[in-house]
């Protein structure tokens, strides 16, 4: 197969804004990723293991150009020592533990510095994903219809079925190829239609390539990481550990917090008026996003912000059907934005693959997630998720609760 990833830059803008922080402030932390596909009774064969272990092995090869460390530079809130750390840096192969599990099946991790494995998750999903479907199916077929499927959501956004606002293209982990993913940021932008406004993309390399937005703030990782990673500090308090420091790299920038790490309702706890009044916004990826959007809202109007001053970003496993009923509920009420992956990138007659690859380890120690619904969360010591949740349901129950 050709290169899968051809670039460093073909990586999700958040894993650049959560590596500068990292860069910062956490140099020092391990941590460990392990890879997981949710899908039942996909196998990955010998071949398609080799084929992963090859384009990985080329990956690692990859070097950041002048050229595309400029386009970061010139990113408002990118600073120059972010920059000439990237110059210098480069993929580990040393890092990547592939290997077959003792089902005859994919077992991958990744082990190292935070700077190191925070980077490669993006792109080893894409490749997995990618080697997938080239080598289970017909791929020619499969593109053939996933271009087909694409003609007929733009035409129905120039219909008016579907009303968006202003929504971006999340879909590089799990997009069908390279190929499709370009195809479709390309006929998105090329569009140009009122009332559903295409702005940007996560893919950082595809940004660049078209002259979009680069889009993206910060993961789940940044919040278990620099929440739980420190064994000194409480887990249940790790929103208000990782926002502190988001606030302290970057103040009024760049800002767009995510709340479901663990647990939206724990999130309100710490996002008070201060940290409310400096992020532009807030994202949501787990649960009911009518009830969360709602629940986002009253918040808002207890601190006395007005919510038409904030961008709700939502991002959980969106098409164009459920975003439309999304922005037309809440566009009188906030700004509304949309981060669409698979839906996108890689909607086609045969069934996506839900592939994650998720911090299970930092600096020795587990690290879970417990988000708004059941299912999301990949520790592998299920003690640990039982003391977490425990920690937060004392500080939930027994915390007295603030205003500000």
């Amino acid at each position: 197969m050709e290169q899968i990833i051809k670039s460093l830059l073909e990586n999700d803008l958040y894993k650049f804004s959560m590596g500068q922080a990292i860069y910062h402030h956490y140099s020092d932390y391990k941590t460990t990723w392990t890879f997981k596909c949710r899908n039942e009774g996909v196998r990955f064969t010998p071949e398609m293991i080799e084929e992963i272990r090859h384009q990985i092995k080329l990956y690692c090869g990859l070097r950041f150009t002048e050229e595309e460390l400029q386009y970061l530079n010139d990113i408002r809130w990118i600073k120059g020592s972010y920059v000439d750390f990237l110059r210098l840096w480069e993929p580990r192969y040393a890092d990547f533990n592939i290997s077959v599990d003792k089902n005859g099946d994919l077992s991958l991790e990744t082990f190292g510095t935070w700077l190191n494995t925070s980077m490669y998750e993006v792109p080893t999903l894409a490749i997995v994903n990618e080697v997938y479907f080239r080598m289970a199916y017909d791929y020619d077929e499969l593109f053939a219809d996933f271009r087909r499927r694409a003609a007929e959501k733009i035409e129905k956004l120039k219909a008016g079925e579907y009303e968006l606002g202003s929504y971006s293209e999340f879909g590089l982990r799990r997009r069908l190829s390279g190929e499709a993913q370009d195809y479709i940021v390309k006929e998105l932008a090329d569009a140009k239609i009122e009332g559903s406004r295409f702005v940007g993309t996560s893919n950082v390399y595809l940004a660049k390539k078209y002259g979009l937005t680069p889009v993206g703030t910060m993961a789940h990782e940044w919040i278990m990481c620099v929440g739980q990673g420190d064994h000194k500090h409480n887990p249940a308090y790790s929103n208000y550990f990782a926002l502190d420091a988001w606030v302290n790299e970057y103040g009024v920038l760049n800002g767009t917090a995510l709340t479901d790490t663990i647990t939206t309702d724990c999130f309100l706890r710490d996002f008070r008026l201060t940290f409310a009044t400096l992020f532009s916004g807030v994202r949501h990826d787990s649960g009911d996003p009518i009830a969360w959007g709602e629940k986002m809202l009253k918040h808002y109007e207890f601190l006395g912000i007005d919510a038409r001053t904030k961008t709700f970003l939502f991002s959980d496993s969106l098409n164009f059907e459920k975003a439309t009923k999304i922005y037309r509920h809440f566009k009188d009420s906030c700004k509304v934005a949309f981060g669409i992956g698979t839906y996108l990138s890689n909607d086609t007659c045969e069934p996506a693959l839900n592939i994650v690859m998720k911090v299970t380890k930092c600096n020795g120690q587990d690290v879970a997630k417990i988000s708004d619904v059941e299912g999301k969360s990949m520790c592998k010591n299920q003690e640990y998720v039982d003391y977490l949740q425990r920690s937060i349901d004392w500080r939930m129950e027994n915390e007295v609760k603030k205003d500000v």
